[in-house]
């Protein structure tokens, strides 16, 4: 059974940092696409970011230079680490696993960007 269990979310003020955690089990890590989506209120799911199995990295237009995704398959771990939040960037925050054609999905973890 795979489980994917987010950590780290939170209520930050705007220019604030927040490190979001994904600890993945049930799938052999290490081989899988783990990548970050978020969704605010009345909007569709978007692309944080995904680093490969190969660390090769991708983040949705807005998060550049802002966000970092990083992996340790020593820990079965996804990071995501957030700068220079802004008040946008107030969503739920779902972690993925996606490999031989399957997409699993954690419970999210809430970010709220406000002062």
């Amino acid at each position: 059974q795979v489980q994917l269990v987010e950590s780290g979310g939170g209520l930050v003020q705007p220019g604030g940092s927040l490190r979001l955690s994904c600890a993945a089990s049930g799938i052999i890590f290490s081989l899988y696409t783990m990548g970050w989506y978020r969704q605010a209120p009345g909007k569709q799911r978007e692309l944080v970011a995904e680093i490969t199995n190969s660390d090769s990295v991708g983040y949705g237009d807005s998060m550049k230079g802002r966000f970092t995704i990083s992996r340790d398959n020593a820990k079965n771990t996804v990071y995501l680490q957030m700068n220079g939040l802004k008040p946008d960037d107030t969503a739920i925050y779902y972690c993925l696993s996606r490999g031989f054609g399957s997409d699993y999905w954690g419970q999210g973890t809430q970010v709220t960007v406000s002062s």
